[in-house]
């Protein structure tokens, strides 16, 4: 028999809310336009080659494995 889902309670919500937003604030993944240097960093920054031109992505959205 399968198991049926749960709702969040409203201060479980909150808390899965924080939890992302710190994930967000202290992973992103960043990869230089300019040489595709890729690394991830607690804030997004500059490349190392001194390219400005850097994506930065929030690395929780990025599926495990």
């Amino acid at each position: 028999m399968s198991e049926v889902p749960r709702q969040l309670r409203p201060e479980e919500l909150r808390q899965w809310e924080a939890a992302i937003q710190e994930a967000d604030r202290h992973n992103i993944f960043c990869r230089c336009r300019e040489c595709d240097r890729e690394w991830v960093s607690s804030k997004p920054e500059a490349c190392q080659c001194g390219s400005k031109r850097v994506e930065h992505i929030a690395c929780w959205q990025f599926p495990d494995g």
